[in-house]
């Protein structure tokens, strides 16, 4: 029988201060018609406003991109993401975006992000079109920024994960984002200097952190009011 049960056991460090959030702004989405299909995204993400910037683009910080690759299945967009391996010594086990750190020998964070997603899950970089890139993003915890980027597939790709970084390659359908109750927001941290902390309990998985951060953002382009 094939586990359907939400939620995954990555390690997530609540403080006690945490306490429940708003709902997204897609809330009831699929309620309404919505174009899931990637021609509909690409279009979304086309008439979107440019990107906000980080404070600490410009400084002498190592910057990193990350790429949120889609592919068509039955009409809809699926998004891929990675379980990271066990044995990494950051984030083991946590669900993300396929990416990583500026190499000095790349000439752009898109070449960054195909870089590390060919590294890490054999995509192949000439498969990838992109068509999109959202808000970047000043991690909580480190001084630094993230870049991602969206990127269309022909089809859904045969992959082979790099067993030192992942451990599993995640197919998520944004239906599935969208569906109530797969998303739940925390308030961390006490007011008024408290920040939201976003979830988003897939079937095996619990996506949070910076990757439901970019996540959130994605949606509430693509299926906000």
């Amino acid at each position: 029988m094939t586990d359907t049960r939400r939620g995954g056991a990555q390690r997530i460090p609540r403080p006690l201060s945490c306490r429940e959030g708003g709902p997204p702004p897609w809330a009831g989405a699929l309620t309404r018609p919505i174009d899931l299909s990637l021609d509909g995204v690409r279009r979304t993400l086309a008439q979107a406003p440019p990107p906000r910037r980080s404070p600490l683009e410009g400084t002498p910080v190592r910057a990193s991109a990350v790429l949120a690759p889609l592919y068509e299945d039955a009409g809809e967009a699926v998004v891929i993401l990675t379980r990271r391996a066990q044995t990494l010594r950051l984030h083991r086990g946590e669900v993300s975006f396929p990416g990583g750190g500026a190499d000095p020998g790349d000439p752009d964070l898109w070449s960054t992000a195909l870089r590390e997603s060919q590294e890490e899950i054999g995509l192949d970089p000439a498969s990838v079109d992109r068509i999109g890139e959202l808000d970047h993003l000043q991690t909580v915890t480190s001084r630094s920024y993230i870049v991602p980027f969206v990127g269309a597939l022909s089809g859904r790709p045969e992959l082979e994960p790099n067993p030192a970084e992942v451990e599993l390659v995640v197919h998520v359908p944004l239906r599935e984002l969208l569906t109530d109750g797969v998303f739940h927001e925390e308030r961390w941290g006490l007011a008024p200097l408290d920040h939201p902390i976003y979830f988003f309990d897939v079937v095996g998985d619990t996506i949070w952190g910076a990757t439901a951060a970019m996540l959130f953002k994605f949606l509430a382009l693509i299926a906000g009011p």
